[in-house]
């Protein structure tokens, strides 16, 4: 391990640091690594294993993580609790000497520790504050070995004025055959807005036999307690005041609105209220003066299976595809007790 350099377990005590670094001292770090999102997760979930790199006192680095047993092998993963964790850089350590200390240091702890693989889901490059690449390049240089999703967002600055000018032919036809429905686009303020939401998201997810990543306590927590100035919810409803469509979106300052959950019900597609809810998050965004508007992956398996109808759906409203990249290192197996 180089000198002066440490690495440790992450304490409680360094909450309101490690808050303050991920936001305000790194050039990757979102409020998904930070512990007032992760701390969402009741504490028995996960078996939390965060660490912080240092230079003396100085922190160089963290990497919001916890570690798990699978098949007699101890594995350290990025949060599973957040849709980014990985190894998060302080904006005066993007370096090379710096990243040559943490990669030394890392691997220096990790096999003291007997971890057997580590998993890093990095930040993608849409939400990085400053370009992170030579992150990228030394976790290939020290035997990581790479994995991708793709996913579709808008760049404001490149699309057209006219919003369903950017649009292929199919999603225009369907866009206009949505308005014929009389739908209305409403931002969801109330709890009792939120559970009907939640009520389109967990019918849409029954069609892949699962439920929801989230909890609508979980969701209402974000909106009222935890997270009031990045969460937010909206729907488009019928003449009747159904709701047949919504979305839950997060803010990244005023770079990137992503959305965190697209849902419609399933029985409603053929009204094109996809389209309609599309088609009005987007100028929604562009009015509230986001650059980006994400529209998050379209993959399965960690990326191996391309879930081609969302993705070709996705591409049709004038989309430009994104990477996002998860990193795994295997260390020499231990013989096992």
């Amino acid at each position: 391990m180089p000198e002066n350099w440490t690495i440790r377990a992450f304490r409680e005590e360094d909450a309101s640091r490690w808050d303050r670094f991920v936001l305000k001292e790194s050039i990757n770090g979102t409020f998904l690594q930070t512990r007032n999102f992760l701390n969402y997760h009741p504490k028995e979930r996960f078996k939390d294993h965060s660490l912080i790199i240092l230079n003396g006192t100085n922190w160089v680095a963290v990497i919001p993580a916890h570690e798990k047993m699978e098949e007699r092998k101890k594995l350290l993963l990025s949060h599973q609790g957040s849709t980014f964790g990985g190894l998060v850089v302080g904006k005066q350590s993007c370096k090379i000497p710096c990243m040559e200390a943490i990669m030394e240091t890392l691997d220096a702890y990790l096999v003291a520790q007997g971890v057997d693989e580590i998993i890093l889901k990095q930040t993608g490059s849409l939400f990085q504050q400053e370009n992170a690449e030579l992150i990228d390049y030394f976790l290939f240089l020290n035997g990581f070995t790479e994995s991708k999703e793709v996913g579709f967002y808008i760049d404001f600055e490149h699309y057209h004025e006219e919003t369903i000018s950017n649009y292929s032919s199919s999603r225009r036809r369907d866009y206009r055959y949505s308005l014929k429905n009389g739908f209305s686009f409403q931002e969801l303020n109330t709890q009792e807005q939120i559970g009907l939401f939640y009520k389109v998201l967990c019918d849409n997810y029954r069609k892949f036999g699962k439920a929801p990543v989230h909890t609508l306590k979980e969701l209402l927590d974000f909106k009222t307690t935890r997270l009031t100035e990045e969460t937010g919810f909206y729907g488009v409803f019928t003449p009747e005041e159904e709701m047949i469509a919504g979305a839950m979106v997060f803010s990244f300052g005023k770079k990137v609105l992503h959305t965190q959950y697209l849902a419609v019900m399933q029985e409603k597609k053929d009204l094109f209220a996809n389209e309609f809810l599309y088609t009005n998050l987007i100028e929604n965004a562009r009015a509230k003066g986001y650059k980006i508007l994400s529209f998050g992956t379209s993959t399965f398996e960690g990326g191996k299976v391309l879930n081609r109808p969302l993705a070709l759906f996705k591409e049709g409203f004038g989309t430009q595809p994104f990477i996002n990249r998860t990193y795994r290192k295997n260390y020499e197996m231990r013989e096992k007790a």
